[in-house]
């Protein structure tokens, strides 16, 4: 009998063992889920074009640029949640991304580099954070933030050591308390993904001026946290009353 009950031990050690070394191994696939084909950018956003710069790591990257009717320099950097464009994604990855995508939008004729405002969703919401630490917008919109990658985890997979796990960090608690630029946080009321709870937590942690909102009713990929009325009145009144864009208010692209 005891052999058995040592042997039974020994096996479920050697399982979770496996299950471990599985989930370390395997972990962004669990994080990141890239669209296998990107379509046309006129064909989603009429009047759009798509552009290409390079990464500090020697990546050619494409964007999408959508130009502002108003004509007076303001502009939106758009960082999009783990299921957007394609690629092998990674934190200092998407990092070297987000810095090209800036300094190329900076560049842009037309564009005032001091009048560009930072806009993420969900994963590109941390994204977007560390870059705003590095080159501080003229504000920050994050929509369904959380306040770190292993908290979000945590929350999915409980049973899981996961703060030993992950290679990925995104530690945004941490970093949104050296923000220096006004805030928006969007949540969703009933968000299954990133839990409005974690949103509030990086809101209070910030800095004044600042400003919350709650989407009554919305989960993570709902429409009304996508491009609902709510959201995008939300969006528009924080930049029209933010001084250096207050005479540019374009909502961000979808």
């Amino acid at each position: 009998m005891g052999s058995r009950v040592a042997t039974g031990g020994a096996l479920l050690a050697l399982a979770m063992l496996v299950a471990l070394v599985l989930a370390w191994s395997l972990q962004r696939r669990l994080i990141y889920f890239p669209y296998p084909v990107v379509p046309p950018a006129a064909g989603v956003l009429p009047g759009s074009e798509e552009v290409a710069f390079d990464t500090e790591d020697r990546l050619r990257l494409r964007g999408w640029f959508l130009p502002a009717s108003g004509g007076d320099g303001g502009a939106v950097l758009v960082c999009n949640g783990n299921g957007g464009n394609p690629g092998r994604p990674s934190e200092a990855g998407l990092a070297a991304d987000t810095r090209a995508a800036h300094a190329w939008l900076a560049a842009r004729a037309g564009v005032d580099p001091g009048r560009v405002a930072y806009y993420g969703e969900s994963l590109g919401a941390a994204v977007a954070l560390g870059l705003a630490i590095e080159r501080p917008p003229a504000a920050l919109v994050l929509r369904s933030p959380f306040t770190s990658l292993a908290d979000v985890a945590q929350f999915h997979y409980p049973w899981l050591p996961v703060r030993l796990l992950l290679a990925e960090r995104y530690p945004s608690l941490d970093r949104v308390r050296h923000l220096a630029v006004p805030l928006l946080v969007v949540a969703g009321e009933r968000d299954a993904i990133v839990p409005a709870s974690q949103s509030r937590r990086l809101y209070d942690a910030a800095r004044e001026p600042k400003r919350f909102t709650m989407v009554p009713g919305a989960d993570h990929n709902d429409e009304a946290l996508l491009s609902g009325g709510h959201l995008i009145g939300e969006v528009l009144g924080f930049l029209r009353e933010t001084p250096v864009l207050a005479r540019s208010a374009a909502p961000p692209a979808p």
